[in-house]
Order: structure tokens, then sequence, then C-alpha cells
């Protein structure tokens, strides 16, 4: 390791001598850097290695590179060592926390700042062969191929890998749209400013096709094709119009998908205000805006008409919104958009279409708790696999008081796969049964939640199992409780926590109870928290312990704890030595 070190350290001599020669530093100075340097590169030869340890290392390097920003002379024999030092250091901590997004992230802006554009590429390359799941950092670094490198063939080259690992993401398709418009845009004002130069344009290529927008309008088709949704084909009408020379794409665009976005259209030009029309009064202003409300309306009605479907519902609701969220001192006009939505909201429901949080809240706050159970039930029979209906549904009838909760709490437990985390479910059951039910009747419900075969479920269950038996029936029953789950994993570390805390809070705690819940909790964590096993040795250095215990407490941390754990127990327990922890 220190032949490692000092072979790193001697690379970086020449470097240094030339910072003292052109007078950024002086001699005194070139030792201060040698002798940080070299410790901070002993760290990272350790045998357990920390990633603050590269970070700091990093740090102090871009620090050193910063002094010298603005001083050209000799720059990139300066400059070029210290910015390939910190690429291979950021390398080296990304090979070993490949998981640590936020580190690879650090190198791309480095890498940015620093204009070391084919770096660049081979970081977000590296980067996307690990972290393929996440589709913002596809278009992140297409976006970087376009701003950084200009080059659109790479930026379309990642925008359609993104696509294979993601073929239903919006985002990653509205950016690309975005992108093979933008680059269409550059390229016509290329061409615009060399026909204004009288440049002849035979030495360049500008296809018609690409002028046009044709790129663009493939990735639209593609688009629908995977995602027919009205929103999302608003989303890309709306970026279309963003550009002047997409009227033909935009004519398309709404050809094919003419009812939903014609209306859409149609409500944006009635909104728009009468040339000339200047309204005094706040309530001229707004009798003038029920009438444009009321034409709104009229236009998404004869859409209905032509074509029921969920689309339409959805442009007519997403309108009905944004009304009742625009703020007015009118209550004519408050009561009137109001009663507009609760009619749409009536409209869907008769048609089976699905609803939206914001809507219930709209019905609650109105008062119509009628309607409110109407358009719940309703969502509960038709989206009977979704657990975030059922959840947002149970929760609206919880909180109206209905009498059916009971009863569609073992319903929704039926139709929901067991596979899929229901643990918001048996919490609402818990939630519900605890202020409506028994005792132990809510026993039962927590009995039945940990036999529901869910590990994630079993785990959070018992937690609140504890809670609840303290809460209920004391000091015994949370005793006898923990007794019946310490067994069956999985175990959270919160469980054991909790019932020490309870022994904690009792007039005269057992110390024999505690060394014997920190022993089960160290059975489960002890490989890799460091501080169960500092609290294990608080515990024995506090009134009720045995001080002598900790020394041996301690000797079993350092031959179990693994990995970096062992090197944080070995900073805290120094601190708590010395009474600063």
């Amino acid at each position: 390791m220190a032949e490692i070190v000092q072979q790193r350290i001697e690379e970086r001599i020449p470097e240094l001598e030339q910072l003292e020669r052109v007078g950024l530093f002086t001699k005194k100075e070139v030792k201060s850097i040698i002798k940080r340097a070299t410790a901070l590169e002993y760290k990272l030869h350790r045998v357990i290695i920390n990633k603050e340890d590269f970070i700091a290392y990093i740090q102090y390097e871009i620090n050193v590179l910063e002094l010298h920003i603005h001083y050209q002379f000799k720059r990139e024999e300066i400059e070029f060592p210290i910015i390939h030092r910190i690429n291979s250091i950021f390398r080296r901590a990304t090979y070993k926390w490949k998981d640590d997004v936020q580190l690879w992230l650090s190198h791309v802006a480095f890498c940015r700042k620093w204009a070391t554009k084919t770096q660049l590429s081979k970081v977000f390359s590296t980067m996307l062969a690990i972290h393929s799941d996440k589709p913002a950092l596809w278009i992140m670094a297409a976006k970087s191929e376009l701003e950084d490198r200009d080059s659109s063939e790479s930026a379309r080259h990642l925008f359609l890998r993104a696509l294979r690992f993601h073929p239903n993401n919006q985002k990653v398709y509205q950016e690309y749209f975005r992108m093979e418009l933008l680059h269409c845009e550059k390229l016509r004002k290329q061409k615009e400013e060399l026909e204004k130069a009288e440049v002849d344009l035979g030495e360049y290529e500008f296809s018609p096709e690409i002028l046009s927008g044709k790129l663009a309008e493939v990735v639209y088709k593609n688009a629908t094709e995977n995602i027919k949704e009205a929103a999302f084909v608003i989303s890309l009408l709306t970026i279309a119009a963003i550009f002047d020379f997409t009227k033909d794409l935009q004519s398309s665009i709404l050809q094919e998908y003419v009812s939903p976005l014609h209306t859409f259209f149609a409500l944006r030009e009635l909104e728009a205000p009468s040339a000339g029309e200047e309204l005094q009064t706040a309530k001229g202003r707004a009798s003038d805006m029920i009438r444009t409300e009321e034409r709104c309306s009229q236009v998404y009605e004869e859409g209905i008409k032509s074509l029921n479907s969920e689309p339409m519902w959805t442009c007519y609701v997403v309108f009905c919104l944004e009304r009742l969220k625009r703020k007015t001192n009118v209550e004519e006009l408050k009561e009137k958009v109001r009663k507009m939505h609760l009619y749409v909201i009536c409209g869907m429901i008769n048609v089976n279409m699905l609803f939206t949080c914001d809507q219930l809240q709209i019905l609650l706050s109105s008062g119509d708790a009628e309607g409110a159970e109407r358009v719940a039930m309703a969502a509960m029979q038709r989206f009977s696999q979704s657990v975030s209906v059922w959840n947002l549904s149970l929760q609206t009838l919880m909180e109206l008081g209905s009498d059916n909760v009971g009863s569609l709490l073992q319903e929704a437990l039926k139709h929901i796969n067991p596979k899929v985390c229901t643990l918001t479910l048996w919490k609402l059951q818990i939630q519900w049964s605890t202020a409506n039910q028994s005792p132990a009747q809510t026993e039962a419900v927590f009995k039945a939640a940990l036999r529901c075969g869910v590990p994630a479920v079993s785990m959070e269950i018992k937690d609140c199992y504890l809670s609840w038996s303290y809460t209920t029936g004391g000091y015994k029953k949370a005793r006898k409780i923990f007794t019946s789950l310490q067994e069956i994993r999985p175990l959270s570390k919160a469980f054991f926590i909790k019932m020490i805390q309870i022994e904690k809070d009792q007039e005269t705690p057992r110390m024999n109870y505690l060394r014997d819940y920190y022993e089960r909790a160290l059975q489960e964590f002890g490989t890799t928290d460091e501080n169960l096993w500092l609290q294990y040795i608080q515990e024995e250095l506090g009134p009720g312990g045995q001080p002598e215990n900790s020394g041996k407490i301690h000797w079993r941390a350092m031959k179990f704890l693994e990995g970096e754990s062992v090197e944080r127990f070995t900073s805290k327990y120094t601190l708590l030595q010395t009474g600063h922890l």
C-alpha cells in the first residue's frame, strides 16, 4: 500500500513544481499540499475504505484546481493532471459504490464544469449500464449529448435505448419528441442564416424531411401507439405548439385524435377574451366568465355525444378542476363551477369512468356526502384489483362514518392479490377496528394480518401490535405479545427498540429483561448496526447496569460487525469514552 501511495504522490511532483515556478504556490505551500494529499491517498488504500474519504479527497483536489481558474499561463499543463486525477478518484469511488446515484451525478457535474466532454459520455455510459432502470438518467444523458456535445445522433441513440428499457414511459417520449423538434429548429435556423449570407448550400446537407419535422412525427406516432391517453397526447401537442414550424404536425395530431383534442382547443378559443371588451366591475367580469364557461361546457357536451369515452371525460374533468383552482370572491361563480364539477363526476359514474382524489375532496368539501359515497362505491366495484382505489375510497367512507366500512375492508382483502403489498389496507382495518370495535375484535385483526403471508405486512404489523397492546393492556400485555412474536421473522429493529423503551418506562426496569431484548436484537442486526451495540454498552454503563460488561460487549461488537460499520463503531465508541456521545 505504501508503495502505491508513494508512486501516486511522486506522479504529481512535476505538476506541483510547475505551480511553484509560475508563482501560484510557495515552497511551503507545496509541501503542505504533498502532506495533505499523502494523508488523503492513504485513506483510500485502507482495508476498510470509506466513501466520505473519497469525497473529501475529490473536494480537496477541486479546491486546488479552482485556485488557479483565472490563471492562463501554462494552464493546460497545470489543469490536465489534476482533472485526470479527480476523474480517476471518481471512477474508483463509483466502482466501489455503484448504487450511489448522487455520486455518479457529482462526477457528471464535475465533467460538465471542467469541459471534459469525452469523459462525460463515458461516465453516462457506465452509469446507465448499472442504472438502466431509471428513466430520468437516460433523459439526462441524452440531453447532455445534445447540449454539451452538440450530437443529435448520440442523443437519439440514447432515447431509443431508453425506450427499450421503458417502452411506456411518458416522460422519455416527451423529451425525445422535444429533442427532435429542437434539432429541427436548429437546422432550420442554420439554413436561414446561410441563405441570408448568400452562401452556397450545396456543401451542406439539409434534408427536407428533417426540416419539416418528420423525425418528430415518427416519435409521436410510436408514442401514441404505446400510450393511448388523451392527457399524454395533449402534452405532445403542447410541446409541438412551442415551435412555429409545426403547424402541419399539429393538424395531423388533431385529425387523428379529433374529438378530445378538438374540444380542448375549442375551449382555449372560448376562454380567450373578446377583442376590445373591457368589463369594469368584478360582478360584470364574473357574469362574463359564467357565460364563457357555459359555452365551454356546451363544447364538451357535444364532444361527449359524439365520443362518450374516458379521454373525453378526462378533458372535461381537467377543465373543471382548473376552474375550481382559480380564486374568486364571487359566490355565484363559485357555485356555478362547483355544480358543473358535480355534474361531470355524476356523468363519469354513469359511464363507469375512473375518479380521482381531487374529485372526492370536492364532493366532501361541498357537503355532498351521498355523492362522495356513491363515487367511492362505484370506484371500488370497477377497480377491485387496485390497492390505491380501495385505500382512497375506504378512507373517504371512514371520514363519512359509513356503516359499510367493516364489510368493505374484508372485501378489499379478498380482491387484492396477496403478493401485492396490502399493508395500507391492514392499517386501515386496524385503525377502523380500534375506533369502532372491542379490543378482542381488534386483536383478532392483528392476528389475521400476521397470518396474511406477506413478509412486509407481517413485520410492520408486529410493531403496531406491540404498541397497541401496551396502550390497551399495559406492560404485562406488551411483554406477553413481545414474547409470542420474538421468534417469528421477519423482525424489525423498531420492534425491539419499542420493547426496550417500554421496559425503561417502568418504575423499576429489569436489567435482565433489557439484556435479553438487546441480545435478541443483535442476533438479527448485530453485523451491520453499530448503534445497537453502542446503546447496549450505554445501558450497562447506566444506573442499573454493570459497567464491567461494557468491555465484553465492545469485544463482541468488533468481532461481529462487518464492513464500514466497524469503523463507524470505533469512532462512536471513542466519542462515548470521552463523553462526547
